[in-house]
């Protein structure tokens, strides 16, 4: 698994470097932890960007006509037939999916407004950290091709972003 993480928020929005070194790892782990639940047979790649709200707010209207921040942008490299399902990679035509100099199938971009998720973590009661688990762990799901935009999909994301977080050990009340 490749993981690449770039941080492009204002010099505003500060954090100790500890901080932003246990961000990149709780990203990386989640990231790791929703390939192993889905089961993926590849070696994958995953961009991450960590940004503030009016980075992400210019990302959002550019992408989904929507203006204004967000906590997290998903941007899947796949579309899948049935989510979270790989067989469809087996085909030629498959091969625009995986990075030509490292073999590994690229998943897609993420894009974290740090900002927002400092402000929710706030709201919801618990941690940062935790809250990027949870956005990053969202994310990945949707990376996979699943959506939330019916009830019965959000309800079956919202077990399946629980399952990843419990199973990392990343629960409500991570510090």
């Amino acid at each position: 698994m490749s993981v690449f993480i770039s941080r492009e928020y204002e010099p505003t929005l500060s954090f100790e470097s500890s901080v932003i070194d246990r961000i990149e790892t709780i990203i990386r782990d989640v990231i790791d932890g929703a390939i192993d639940y889905v089961s993926c047979p590849y070696e994958c790649t995953v961009e991450v960007i960590l940004t503030d709200n009016a980075s992400i707010r210019a990302i959002n209207l550019a992408n989904r006509k929507i203006d204004e921040p967000t906590d997290v942008l998903s941007f899947p490299m796949l579309d899948y037939e049935t989510p979270g399902e790989f067989a469809f990679l087996e085909e030629d035509a498959a091969v625009d999916f995986f990075d030509p100099d490292s073999g590994k199938l690229v998943l897609g971009d993420i894009v974290i407004s740090l900002e927002r998720a400092m402000a929710q973590a706030e709201e919801y009661g618990h941690s940062l950290l935790r809250e990027v688990a949870f956005l990053t762990a969202h994310s990945m799901l949707h990376l996979f091709g699943y959506d939330h935009m019916e009830e019965e999909e959000r309800l079956e994301m919202e077990r399946m972003q629980d399952e990843i977080l419990s199973m990392k050990g990343y629960t409500r009340d991570y510090e």
